[in-house]
């Protein structure tokens, strides 16, 4: 099995959790896209990994790694999957154009939470999703969220100088996440 020189790179990062994006700001990531992205490469590569048991999963211009999980971590995903709907709706609230390609300062973001009474309720909602003291200011509960998305993947650091930040295209990761939920028409008014 041939496999590209750039396999182990390819691996350290996506086994870590991470993406791999076509719209990184980093140029090494750009390029292991592309190695992944030749036709010939995906197909070796997911071959490669299978054998391993990592599943080499391809999205909107980004890859990642899925594994089958155990009933008990299914339980946890869960409630990583409940603080990134928060997240989102916080970031969607804020600009609904907030998406892959998307740049934002975290100044801006706590500057319309000083005017907007929804999006202030939807930081407070942060503040206990991600289980913050009442007493932490709001530009605080805007970095940590903001510290979240780039932990896992989903925006980096576009400029240092003026602290703005670019989503990734693996935030449609989430928003696919958020959109594949599925709620029957009978079981909606059965939630309180």
């Amino acid at each position: 099995m041939n496999v590209p020189k750039k396999t182990g790179e390819i691996f350290e990062l996506l086994s870590k959790g991470q993406f791999i994006c076509s719209n990184s700001c980093d140029p090494v990531i750009r390029k292991l896209f592309d190695v992944i992205d030749e036709k010939e490469n995906y197909e070796s590569l997911y071959d490669y990994f299978l054998a391993i048991n990592f599943i080499l999963e391809k999205g909107d211009e980004f890859y990642y790694f899925s594994r089958t999980e155990k009933k008990v971590d299914l339980e946890r995903k869960l409630e990583i999957a409940f603080r990134w709907i928060d997240i989102v709706d916080f970031f969607k609230c804020f600009d609904n154009s907030f998406a892959s390609g998307y740049s934002f300062t975290p100044s801006e973001i706590a500057v319309k939470i000083s005017v907007d009474a929804v999006l202030k309720n939807k930081a407070d909602g942060i503040r206990n999703t991600l289980k913050f003291d009442d007493k932490i200011s709001y530009h605080e509960v805007v970095s940590k969220a903001i510290e979240s998305l780039i932990r896992d993947g989903y925006v980096e650091m576009e400029n240092e100088i003026l602290k703005a930040y670019k989503v990734l295209s693996s935030f449609k990761y989430l928003e696919e996440l958020i959109n594949n939920i599925n709620i029957p028409e009978g079981v909606q008014h059965e939630i309180p």
